[in-house]
């Protein structure tokens, strides 16, 4: 079942989000009706708990549903994740379900080690690079109260409206 996304100004977008303590039943329901909801959106990557109205530190993300990705791990379950090294940089420009109507430029790190929980609680640490990076460090960012918007440099050239609807 696919969830309500919340829209900027709506104040749980801005709020850091709380660990899980334990991966149990209604973690994991949360993560497959986030799955479900990622994929109801066509255009869609990834999505962050808060997102979809729940303050727990929750995200997931599949970039293969972007066609133009050659490479991906596909879905990626993340409780409680974080960007424990990071390395180069790189700008691109980004959107999010939450704020449809614009996109940015944002500059963020091209390889990332992400060290989170699975959907079944296991620990697990990997390297993100590319596309993947990106995508995990937007929603890791939305984990902590920040959007796309906070992280472009300059908002008058570097925000620009949609040409097209999510």
């Amino acid at each position: 079942m696919a969830l309500a996304i919340r829209r900027f100004p709506d104040p749980i977008l801005k709020r850091p989000t709380h660990p899980v303590e334990r991966v149990d039943a209604a973690v994991r329901k949360l993560v497959e009706q986030m799955a479900a909801t990622m994929c109801a959106h066509p255009r869609c990557v990834g999505l962050a708990a808060p997102q979809v109205g729940s303050t727990l530190r929750i995200a997931v993300m599949d970039s293969s549903r972007n066609p133009k990705v050659a490479e991906s791990r596909g879905l990626i379950i993340l409780v409680n994740p974080h960007v424990t090294a990071a390395e180069g940089a790189v700008l691109q420009r980004e959107g999010c379900l939450s704020i449809p109507d614009f996109t940015g430029n944002v500059q963020r790190a091209a390889r990332v080690r992400i060290r989170a929980h699975d959907q079944d609680g296991q620990l697990q640490e990997f390297w993100l690079e590319g596309f993947e990076a990106i995508i995990a460090q937007h929603e890791i960012d939305h984990l902590d109260g920040k959007l796309f918007l906070d992280r472009v440099a300059n908002l008058k050239t570097d925000v620009f409206r949609r040409r097209t609807s999510l």
